[in-house]
């Protein structure tokens, strides 16, 4: 069982960080994070496994797209899952009734049967949290991605 969600966008590019580094000189960045000043924006997307209590985010510069929720579930399968549950015939994923795994995009659907059940033998399960419900899955509790904290994103164990 996985629980997944994809969380805040962050622009990447020269911008002021709260964090502290000591050197001689001053690194000169952009005092605004603009959206026109940004090289591009990181989309996270966490996974969480529920019986190890194990954390996986995968970060991409796309857009938060249904391919890029199951693209990120195929990582953490290729990465992960497959070494600790290679045997397994199924797989339970709980995710928030919207956004790129919303329960109404047929994409995510065809998606997930097409790179996750039939390229790795699986019979997958996809729980949708009601709306508004989405703070009782267990990913937000446990991967948290507080935007002050960007760069020091890695994996729960």
């Amino acid at each position: 069982m996985i629980s997944v969600d994809t969380k805040h966008k962050e622009l990447i590019g020269d911008f002021k960080n709260a964090g502290r580094t000591w050197i001689r000189e001053p690194i000169e960045v952009n005092a605004h994070d603009f959206p026109q000043d940004a090289l591009c924006k990181a989309a996270p997307y966490g996974v969480y496994d529920v019986g190890r209590n194990h954390g996986f985010i995968h970060v991409g510069v796309s857009s938060d797209t249904p391919q890029f929720a199951v693209d990120s579930i195929r990582q953490w399968w290729l990465t992960h899952g497959g070494k600790q549950y290679g045997q397994a015939r199924e797989l339970l994923i709980l995710a928030d009734a919207g956004g790129s795994n919303g329960y109404r995009l047929r994409c995510f659907k065809k998606q997930l049967q097409d790179r996750i059940a039939d390229s790795f033998g699986l019979k997958v399960t996809v729980c949708h949290f009601p709306s508004g419900a989405s703070k009782w899955n267990p990913v937000e509790h446990r991967l948290c991605f507080p935007s002050d904290k960007v760069g020091q994103v890695g994996y729960l164990s």
